[in-house]
């Protein structure tokens, strides 16, 4: 195996990048800025730092949408950008080894391919990998046995449930909501009970300093500043962990719905593994405070959390392209019928 591979997870709010010859990985969000129509101004950390803040000439957006890559060039311009800032490797003619969502087209996972095939990398090889065997793979288990592994990877912008064995997946499910979705609620929430109108980034920092599953016997509190919806000025307010668990409990309960219909479709074999080893989550919004109880109570199986769950899949795809027993598990798209 050559010293200089990469593989790469392009999540929809953090883009994560496994450099094998450096041993580290490179986790920036996904966020391109463009000054005009086709200066870059600024990407990656820097460009999401002004998200919300910046003025009209200067565009700031996010390359990948539900999963899927929405802005082509934009998307290969920050890989570019960070590879050159973050690693010492060589890049150019080196191995890639790609994480692509179920459930989308093969005409969306060759945007993933061709990202890397046809930039002036001239890689060496681009494979392609399932995010939920690779999740399986980063949280150190072997999807390859005949074994039922049911992984909840809970992204930004969608959350996946799989239930994988030999090395495939038995049954997939891609849900278009995650983080972002909760996000939302917590935003609207605040507006509709207490006419407070706040940003994106607010509401996402909310989520991850008072959000909980289950609500606390010991309540939470932290202060903003957002704008009043009715004279239209900026005010501050308490915000507490009661509220936050109000905005989001529906988010939370949809998603372990959708876990109880997985269940209801896998094979009764594999449904006792699962039953047996537990539910693997994944994921950023995985970190919400007592999930993993709210799951075990809803739907009576053990939970099992990640210790670093945002990268898990690209620590996964580094075991695949260093493991040989592991290689099987990506595959190269000009190899496959599309």
């Amino acid at each position: 195996m050559a010293a200089n591979s990469f593989g790469i997870d392009l999540g929809t709010c953090n883009l994560k990048i496994y450099s094998k010859a450096d041993k580290k990985v490179i986790n920036e969000k996904n966020t391109i800025a463009i000054i005009g129509k086709t200066s870059l101004y600024a990407y990656g950390d820097e460009a999401y730092a002004m998200y919300e803040k910046a003025p009209e000439n200067i565009n700031v957006s996010f390359p990948v949408i539900n999963g899927v890559i929405a802005d082509y060039n934009n998307m290969q311009t920050v890989i570019m950008q960070l590879l050159a800032k973050h690693t010492k490797a060589k890049t150019k003619g080196a191995e890639f080894t790609v994480a692509v969502p179920t459930d989308i087209t093969e005409v969306e996972k060759k945007s993933f391919y061709d990202m890397f095939y046809k930039s002036k990398l001239k890689p060496k090889s681009v494979r392609l990998c399932e995010k939920p065997i690779a999740d399986a793979v980063g949280l150190g288990l072997d999807p390859t046995e005949p074994t039922g592994i049911m992984v909840v990877d809970i992204g930004a912008d969608t959350t996946e449930i799989s239930v994988i064995s030999l090395g495939g997946l038995v049954i997939s499910e891609l849900l278009h909501f995650g983080g972002n979705r909760i996000d939302e609620s917590v935003a609207n929430y605040l507006k509709r009970n207490y006419n407070l109108y706040i940003g994106q980034k607010t509401s996402k920092q909310l989520k991850e300093e008072l959000a909980s599953a289950i609500k606390l016997d010991e309540e939470k509190s932290t202060v903003i500043v957002g704008r009043d919806v009715v004279n239209g000025l900026p005010i501050e307010m308490e915000i507490t962990s009661t509220m936050i668990y109000d905005a989001i409990k529906d988010n939370v309960e949809s998603i372990i719905n959708s876990i109880k219909i997985v269940l209801e479709k896998t094979p009764p074999e594999l449904a006792r593994d699962v039953i047996r080893t537990g539910i693997y989550m994944t994921g950023g919004s995985s970190k919400i405070a007592d999930i993993d109880k709210l799951f075990t109570d809803g739907t009576n199986i053990k939970v099992n959390l990640a210790e670093n769950p945002e990268e898990c899949v690209v620590r996964g795809l580094d075991t695949i392209v260093s493991e040989p027993q592991f290689s099987k598990l990506a595959y190269e798209m000009k190899a496959k019928a599309y």
